[in-house]
């Protein structure tokens, strides 16, 4: 008997080179899954080191071919291009920070063109998640508000690797940007984000937020790294969360529709259908 429901994992990474590459999508669709986010990794984790916003491209056909395969599968999948905000540690050792920006904003301008081409769904941008110094801070902020432009130019989303906690600061360099902040999604969110938190699926607070109504996706943040197995949620993780809820009682149907289907939908503006 088909399942009736869509369980979304809204951010997801193959990778070939150091783990299973798409058939590790056969386990999360053994578990209930239907529909994942696949989202761009650093340029490195593909093999490429970038020195021109050219350079990226390698990174994200990569990323369209294993979404390719995962469709081939039977699951549906779509991709986010991006420029991992990370890079700037590994750009620095070789270039200036101004360097470094102009390329980050240009690989960001090509990841456009491939929503614009309708090969993506959204762009992925951020800033670093550990201590930097104020003047890679600053140059990561104007990264980030370019992605923001970016985004709003295009109407689509933007989903934001960035520190832990509410990042509302930016709500406002959204607006200044003329993107609606509602479609900023902020990756391995807390709960007192304003952004549009997209969860992991080990949060202790997910019943409560489901009773409450809140409006959220969930993600594994699944690495695909054999030398780290499981690492961040095992590709599992999503769907059998879900099931355990409403195998508990915890949620009904009808609350994985509004999560699974209803939110996303109109997050990203594409089918999340069974």
């Amino acid at each position: 008997m088909s399942q009736e429901f869509p369980i979304l994992d809204d951010h997801f990474h193959l990778n070939r080179r150091t783990g299973r590459g798409p058939e590790v999508i056969k386990e999360f669709m053994r578990s209930g899954g239907t529909h994942i986010v696949l989202v761009t990794l650093p340029s490195w984790s593909c093999g490429v080191t970038a020195r021109k916003p050219e350079d990226f491209r390698e990174v994200f056909d990569s990323t369209l071919a294993d979404a390719n395969a995962v469709c081939e599968l039977g699951c549906t999948c779509y991709c986010m291009a991006g420029v991992h905000p990370a890079e700037v540690g590994r750009l620095l050792e070789r270039m200036s920070l101004s360097e470094a920006e102009e390329l980050m904003k240009g690989g960001l301008d090509v990841a456009a063109e491939y929503v614009a081409e309708g090969k993506c769904i959204g762009i992925k941008s951020g800033r670093p998640h550990y201590p930097v110094s104020s003047e890679v801070w600053e140059m990561s902020n104007r990264v980030l508000s370019h992605a923001l432009t970016l985004a709003g130019e295009l109407d689509c989303p933007l989903q934001i690797h960035a520190e832990s906690g509410p990042c509302d600061d930016v709500i406002d360099m959204a607006k200044k940007a003329g993107m609606d902040s509602s479609r900023v999604i902020k990756h391995f969110a807390t709960c007192d984000t304003p952004l549009h938190p997209s969860v992991t699926a080990r949060e202790p607070f997910l019943a409560d937020w489901f009773r409450d109504g809140r409006e959220f996706t969930m993600e594994s943040d699944f690495m695909d790294d054999n030398s780290r197995p499981g690492a961040v949620n095992g590709p599992r993780s999503v769907p059998r969360t879900i099931q355990r809820m409403l195998q508990k009682g915890e949620i009904t149907v009808d609350d994985v529709c509004r999560i699974h289907l209803d939110v996303p939908s109109k997050l990203y503006r594409v089918s999340f259908e069974v």
